[in-house]
């Protein structure tokens, strides 16, 4: 997995950052890029990355403010116009409301779609999805408005297969070794290959917690307890916590100490105010450095491979 910011500002549009939205890039895992909102003028970020809208499967969004969803509209009919790519379905998540935004928004404008969106609204936190590869959870954040943070959960993954070791004990290689690597006993010759001998020990699946804007709370630290990589909003510094909190934000330290209390491994601080630019941006970080050491502010466009 890797993740990419195409939007890292706060409430409006700047000349060095745009409003928020992440791409979960999961190509090797599924073929697939999950989108976290979806700020003004992502389709444009988009043309400057190597995303290709088609791949972009589900869109979560945290809540209703503007500068999390006013790029929808844009972005679902800028998808539909590839028409010399294979139309494929969209699944959006988020509260309630979000279908009324997006419907409204497309009839008004007179846009009609190549492909079909299927919603699913919430106004209570849960498991909201599930595959035989991944797992989605919510929480209810500490905003100014119902938000959400999203936790997704890779489930573990297979083995290695030991491929020098069945060639040795002499299984030609081909369609059995896959048998053996889908956990089947396999026969060949009269000897007896059982996949238990022949696949090491299950790997790990990555952790990522994604949240809304949100004060510091418990529910943000459960959403990122444990997790390989958590995304957090970081729109103040210290010095104007009281700010922050009176907006319903966190400040970098705030959110470092989530992902200390959370154990969190790495963490990415976005949804920066304008007022921090040049040398501030340092101050941030730094902030949050001193709590939790692996923390980082980032900027449009950034990317970073998860584990």
């Amino acid at each position: 997995m890797e993740i990419q910011f195409l939007g890292t500002g706060a409430g409006q549009p700047s000349k060095s950052r745009n409003t928020q939205a992440i791409a979960l890039k999961m190509l090797d895992e599924r073929n697939e890029i999950w989108l976290f909102d979806c700020g003004e003028a992502t389709q444009h970020q988009i043309l400057n990355t190597a995303i290709r809208p088609r791949k972009i499967t589900k869109i979560f969004i945290t809540h209703l403010h503007g500068d999390h969803i006013f790029g929808l509209p844009g972005f679902l009919s800028s998808r539909s116009f590839q028409s010399a790519e294979e139309q494929t379905n969209l699944d959006i998540y988020g509260p309630r409301g979000i279908k009324d935004f997006v419907l409204t928004s497309l009839k008004l404008s007179g846009s009609r779609l190549g492909y079909q969106i299927y919603f699913h609204e919430y106004d209570e936190a849960g498991k909201i999805f599930e595959d035989e590869s991944f797992e989605v959870y919510t929480e209810l954040l500490d905003h100014t408005i119902f938000c959400l943070g999203y936790r997704v959960v890779e489930k573990n993954r297979i083995g290695e297969l030991d491929a020098p070791a069945l060639l040795a004990a002499g299984l030609p290689f081909g369609p059995l070794f896959g048998k053996i690597k889908q956990g089947e006993i396999v026969e060949f010759e009269g000897k007896i290959f059982n996949p238990d001998d022949y696949i090491g020990a299950e790997k790990a699946g990555k952790v990522v917690t994604i949240l809304g804007d949100t004060r510091k709370s418990n529910a943000a630290v459960r959403l990122a307890w444990g997790a390989d990589l958590l995304v957090h909003e970081a729109t103040y510094g210290a010095a104007e916590s009281k700010m922050a909190r009176a907006h319903g934000h966190s400040t970098s330290k705030q959110a470092a100490e989530v992902a200390k209390e959370a154990g969190a491994k790495r963490l990415l601080l976005t949804h920066i105010s304008a007022r921090y630019v040049g040398p501030k941006i340092g101050q941030l970080a730094g902030e949050a450095q001193a709590i939790h050491k692996n923390s980082f502010v980032v900027k449009d466009f950034y990317e970073e491979k998860i584990g």
